[in-house]
């Protein structure tokens, strides 16, 4: 079994938005393995299964910045360990449309990640970044990552949201090592 979280805001006023890529993946991936969502507690929660094995999808319903909450809810719930929660995220350190899989890591700025680790308590769970890129100025960045992409910055980030989700689907497969060796 694993746990798939997207990290977004909900509300149509934030549908589209660099800010919400975590959420298209999953609900990408949603549509890819028929499942659908329904809203439960903190988050809107999805469960199915590939290749025999149960996958659970989420997607926090509170505000970016407080993901945290919707994660350790899952995984008390679940009785899974963060080592089988991917989290998928936008990430201002790479360049639209790239994709970059970790075992673990630093929150690197990411609010939303931040308060991940600092609610379950550990950095040992793995992530998905995909990039929006930082083509903003000083003191700009929250602008920038609620706005949407530019056409050719939308063509990259459609295809890195295929490419993540073949990346998911291999990490359920055969682990993050293996995904991580196909997909960097």
């Amino acid at each position: 079994m694993a746990i798939i979280t997207g990290l977004g805001n909900i509300g149509s006023k934030y549908k589209g938005t660099r800010h919400n890529v975590g959420f298209e993946v999953v609900d990408k991936l949603a549509d890819d393995l028929s499942i659908s969502f329904s809203e439960e507690g903190p988050f809107h929660i999805g469960e199915g299964s590939f290749k025999g094995k149960k996958v659970i999808l989420i997607k926090p319903t509170t505000l970016m910045n407080r993901s945290g909450k919707a994660v350790g809810k899952i995984l008390a719930q679940s009785g899974l360990s963060p080592d089988q929660c991917l989290v998928c995220y936008d990430d201002i350190n790479l360049p639209p449309g790239k994709i970059r899989l970790r075992p673990s890591g630093s929150a690197g700025g990411h609010n939303g990640i931040k308060d991940i680790i600092d609610t379950i308590q550990t950095d040992q769970f793995p992530r998905l970044r995909i990039g929006i890129g930082s083509d903003f100025g000083r003191g700009r960045q929250a602008d920038y990552v609620l706005s949407p992409f530019n056409e050719d910055q939308r063509i990259a980030v459609d295809q890195a949201i295929d490419q993540s989700c073949e990346a998911i689907l291999t990490f359920l497969r055969a682990g993050i090592d293996i995904a991580m060796n196909d997909f960097n």
